[in-house]
């Protein structure tokens, strides 16, 4: 009997064996090159609760109305899981995407600055925002590649 238990992180199923024989000659359908990322380990490591509570995040958050039993009610984590924002945690490939997204985005400021004239006044205001914004979405995703990429470590 095969008992078929979905992984949350690979939303791949995982087989386990109910009894000892069919346990012996069963394989996992995990592969065994490819090491698992162990996100909750990481943190761990990095001591990230300990730095966010010397912060203070975790008490601004709760006055914002961010609690842990708050988060559980609403159901932000599966909700962030549906849309695979834990799951891009884990994937290998996640810290080179949000780099070369972060490349992509700073590039692309100076270059629509250099591309759009400047003869009239919104043209320069297209101008900020679009550069203000590129800036701003660059800076966020190289922080956020150098994050998930020292999580997966």
């Amino acid at each position: 009997m095969v008992l078929l238990v979905p992984s949350m992180a690979t939303q791949k199923p995982f087989a386990f064996a109910v009894g000892y024989k069919k346990a012996a000659t069963m394989k996992s359908s995990r592969s065994t090159t490819k090491s698992s990322i162990k996100l909750l380990t990481n943190v761990e490591k990095l001591r990230l609760l300990t730095k966010a509570e010397k912060a203070g995040l975790l008490s601004a958050a709760e006055k914002f109305g961010f609690s842990l039993s708050s988060i559980e009610k609403s159901g932000l984590l599966s909700k962030a899981e549906e849309l695979g924002v834990l799951s891009a945690a884990t994937d290998p490939s996640t810290p080179s995407a949000l780099f070369s997204l972060s490349l992509f985005l700073l590039a692309l400021g100076p270059f629509f600055v250099y591309l759009v004239p400047e003869d009239y006044p919104w043209e320069i205001v297209l101008q900020l925002v679009v550069a203000l914004v590129s800036v701003a979405g660059g800076s966020a995703a190289f922080a956020a590649s150098n994050f998930v990429s020292n999580l997966q470590k």
